[in-house]
């Protein structure tokens, strides 16, 4: 690690918008926000001059080779800080409620954000300029468009390393998306005979480095991995939290190590049976996803794990977060850990989104 590095944490506010199109009146949304944890302080610093008002801040990305710029996703399109989060100006990016952003792994000029109605954008100029590809081709699922069509949001997205034309999109409740040339085209590549729509409300999508083609998907109630780039997929075995199985939300690989992997686990809300009581874990893998255990992080959190950061420039700098802004912190690579309450009351109208790190 550079001596002059220190590691900055972002937490991104938002609430949840309805999932059924048109159907009753929309669910209002808290005041959402972003804050910014210096390494070494305690105090959280609001960081959303030059954002919307009222900013619902659902994704984030930390720029992979100069951390001082850093992207927001927000409910007026991608917003770009360079210095840190103290100010913000709009980029040139379609309008609408942005979900996910992620970067080229060779060209950090190459850039893409997801939105909702399964709006899809890439950049070629560092997030300055944006244009949407074509998602035309894109079918989804039949359980998850009757009796009453549900929303297509992109969730995550995801690059093959080892072919960066190959690019994913978990859609929630919508199954998975892919580009095969570099995002100027996308098709849907998960189908099947669905009784729920547990299996295909994905929570996120990452290509492990360690193999061409290793895919892994988190849903609402289980992880599921491909071999081939997607062609055929396996049920990953890890712990259930509740009976059926685990409300998956992150998923992330250590940018130091592809044999190591985090995932945010909980109990409560999705497909967990009713009144289930809310929990979150944090889930580590050592075996590049073969096998997964706990990992003890003093506690178990009071609400769903939500989100998961690793520093890049700092990899031993492991963070993750509940639904509520409950953040436990490690400095040690997930040895130890304290913990930080990301600041205001939280709802489901307002609760984190994204977290990252830099």
């Amino acid at each position: 690690m550079a001596a002059e590095h220190r590691t900055h944490l972002y937490v991104g506010i938002a609430g949840e918008g309805p999932l059924i199109e048109g159907i009753g009146e929309p669910r209002p949304l808290g005041g959402g926000g972003l804050y910014r944890q210096a390494q070494g302080e305690e105090d959280w610093q609001s960081v959303t001059k030059g954002l919307p008002e009222e900013p619902q801040v659902r994704a984030l990305m930390v720029h992979p080779e100069n951390p001082s710029v850093v992207y927001a996703g927000t409910q007026s399109g991608v917003f770009r800080s360079e210095d840190r989060g103290d100010h913000w100006e709009r980029t040139d990016s379609p309008e609408g409620d942005v979900w996910s952003l992620t970067v080229h792994p060779q060209d950090p000029s190459v850039m893409y954000a997801g939105y909702d109605q399964y709006v899809i954008c890439r950049s070629d100029d560092g997030g300055a300029t944006w244009r949407k590809g074509n998602t035309a081709g894109i079918t989804f699922p039949h359980i998850t468009m009757n009796p009453y069509p549900i929303c297509k949001r992109v969730i995550g997205l995801a690059i093959d390393s080892h072919n960066p034309q190959d690019i994913y999109g978990a859609i929630e409740v919508g199954g998975l998306v892919a580009s095969r040339d570099g995002g100027e085209n996308w098709e849907s590549i998960t189908d099947g005979h669905y009784t729920r729509t547990g299996p295909v409300d994905l929570h996120g999508v990452q290509v492990n480095p360690k193999a061409p083609g290793l895919v892994y998907i988190i849903t609402q109630l289980a992880m599921f991995r491909s071999r081939n780039s997607g062609s055929n997929w396996e049920f990953v075995d890890i712990e259930e939290m509740f009976p059926g199985g685990s409300y998956c939300r992150d998923l992330v690989v250590a940018p130091d190590d592809p044999n190591t992997m985090y995932l945010a686990a909980g109990a409560g809300g999705g497909s967990s049976p009713p009144g289930t009581t809310e929990a979150g874990v944090l889930v580590r893998s050592r075996d590049a996803g073969e096998t997964w255990e706990r990992v003890e992080l003093g506690e178990i959190a009071p609400s769903r794990m939500f989100q998961i950061a690793v520093d890049p420039k700092a990899p031993s700098h492991v963070f993750c977060s509940d639904r509520d802004g409950l953040v436990f912190r490690s400095s040690d690579r997930g040895e130890t850990w304290s913990k930080t309450q990301v600041p205001g009351e939280m709802s489901r109208g307002r609760h984190v989104y994204p977290m990252v790190c830099g």
